[in-house]
């Protein structure tokens, strides 16, 4: 990126928990923008822009944001993203949950907006359809993964790094490391041919799909070995070279998972980690996750994408994030509101259409990146 990240951005809102009003003294400030980048970012082939993340690029932002704002970055650092204003629409298309936040957050949370931002903002309702049904609750589903594997290494942590006797092999590979990975490689090129090729398939279509698979598969016990062994066979494998080809994968993935333990360990928020030992969970992500699916539920029922949860739940997710609820009892909630979401999907009776209207999505687009790259040239004498 070589051009001015500020002088190029038309909106630019406070994220996260801020967004959300939900946030203590010492919430990091997030950050969520749009940026349409100089012309020959659109009609050259030797720049290229899809977002800035780092803290240097949010740095720029520093005066936009208010007093108290600006005392937690002093203390910590900026963070966020400003994204090309077409993967920003693409991802809206796509209802992904964190750049909705940025469409229909209040406009308190707004640090910098220009037309062309407000009009972004004004068409926001065109991004809204029932594929927020698979983002929302996909990105919960997500958090609650993380909070069941977290809380396995709380009750049973693993103790030591794998030894190789531990899975019956000898200290040193009985098969040349090469002739190794080369069977490995083509074991992972076989199941990567059986995946579906998604090419440029809506996030909300690839996450039904993945259910629908996942669902399916677990139905019939087609597990990750029975698919791993299937490959091997059909790549004419012999099977006493596959015993020793999986006892050799299953103790790599115990020191993968030996050091992603430890890595957790060394990377987790001493506060946030006192509380997961008391509680049995990360109760952050617990938190995320009752808002992420409620929203979902809000969204399909009402049409509304309510993100500042002040004066609707705020309160009651709050008390998840300082413990009021059991990890039995989120585990359940998140069961039943699951299927609760379904139900109301397959109804087909909900606020908002099925898909979102692309052409009208695209011309906006259109529009506004015309408009963007024009405005610059004018506004920089070019």
């Amino acid at each position: 990126m070589n051009f001015d990240l500020k002088e190029h951005t038309i909106l630019l809102t406070v994220a996260g928990s801020r967004a959300y009003g939900m946030h203590t003294d010492e919430s990091d400030v997030d950050l969520k923008g749009v940026a349409i980048p100089p012309a020959k970012y659109y009609t050259g082939m030797l720049h290229s822009f899809e977002q800035a993340d780092n803290a240097e690029s949010m740095a720029v932002f520093l005066d936009l944001l208010n007093d108290e704002e600006r005392r937690v970055v002093s203390e910590t650092k900026l963070e966020g993203s400003v994204y090309e204003i077409r993967k920003f629409i693409k991802l809206a298309a796509d209802a992904n949950p964190n750049i909705l936040d940025a469409l229909f957050c209040r406009d308190e949370e707004v640090r910098y907006i220009t037309p062309l931002g407000k009009k972004l903002r004004a068409n926001r309702d065109i991004f809204l359809s029932a594929k927020a049904k698979y983002t929302f609750s996909g990105y919960a589903m997500a958090q609650l993964k993380r909070i069941k594997s977290h809380r396995k290494w709380l009750l049973d942590p693993p103790t030591h790094m794998p030894d190789r006797a531990e899975f019956d092999l000898l200290p040193e590979t009985s098969i040349p490391k090469n002739q190794l990975m080369v069977a490995e490689a083509a074991i992972a090129a076989k199941l990567d041919s059986w995946e579906i090729d998604f090419l440029d398939m809506p996030e909300a279509d690839k996450i039904y799909i993945q259910e629908q698979i996942s669902s399916y598969l677990v139905e019939i016990e087609c597990t990750r070995d029975v698919n791993w062994k299937s490959a091997a066979r059909m790549l004419n494998f012999d099977e006493n070279f596959m015993v020793i080809l999986d006892k050799e994968r299953k103790y790599n993935a115990a020191v993968t998972h030996w050091k992603q333990y430890n890595d957790w360990l060394r990377g987790r928020n001493k506060a946030r980690a006192a509380l997961e030992e008391k509680y049995g969970f990360d109760l952050k992500h617990g938190a995320h996750l009752f808002r992420l699916m409620t929203m979902a539920t809000e969204i399909l029922e009402t049409g509304k994408v309510n993100v500042y949860r002040g004066g609707i739940d705020a309160d009651k997710i709050i008390s998840i994030r300082n413990g009021a609820m059991t990890y039995e009892d989120l585990i359940d909630w998140a069961e039943k509101q699951d299927a609760e979401l379904t139900r109301i999907y397959n109804t087909r009776i909900y606020a908002v259409p099925s898909q979102p209207p692309r052409k009208e999505i695209d011309e906006l687009c259109q529009e506004l990146v015309l408009r963007g790259v024009l405005d610059a040239r004018l506004r920089l004498n070019i």
